[in-house]
C-alpha cells in the first residue's frame, strides 16, 4: 500500500509504503508528483518504507510511463526513511546511479532529519 503523507514542505511528495503496491495507488503517488511539478518546477521525495511485499507488475508499468513522461530532471533530492538494511543498500547504489538527484537513507527516527534534508 501506498499512502501520501503531508510533511509541511510545498513541493514535496511524501508517501509510506506499507505491504504491497497496487497500480491504482501508483496512479495516485505519480498524480500528486505531476501535480507538484507542474506547480513548482523542481520536487524532493520522502518516501517511507515500513515494510515491502511486492508491486503489482501495472504499478511498474505506470511508473514507467510516468517516467517518460515526465522524466527525472525535476526531482533534486529523495529521502529514503526505513529501518531496512537491504534498502540502505539499494539507496547507496541510486545514489551513484542518478547523479543529480541527491539520494540519502535515514533511519525511522530520523525523519526530521529527513524533512530538514529535504527543504535545505
Amino acid at each position: 500500500m501506498l499512502k501520501i503523507m503531508d510533511i509541511g514542505l510545498d513541493n514535496a511528495v511524501a508517501f509510506t509504503v506499507s505491504g504491497k503496491i497496487t497500480q491504482q495507488e501508483m496512479h495516485l503517488v505519480l498524480e500528486a508528483a505531476r501535480e507538484k511539478v507542474v506547480s513548482h518546477g523542481s520536487i524532493v521525495i520522502l518516501e517511507r518504507i515500513e515494510s515491502f511485499e511486492g508491486i503489482e507488475v501495472a504499478a511498474i508499468v505506470e511508473e514507467f510511463k510516468y517516467l517518460l513522461d515526465v522524466g527525472f530532471s525535476n526531482i533534486s533530492k529523495v529521502a529514503i526513511v526505513t529501518d531496512k538494511k537491504w534498502v540502505k543498500h539499494i539507496v547507496r547504489i541510486e545514489d551513484k546511479l542518478f547523479g543529480n538527484i541527491d539520494i540519502k537513507c535515514f533511519h525511522n527516527e530520523e525523519q526530521p532529519q529527513a524533512i530538514e534534508f529535504l527543504s535545505s
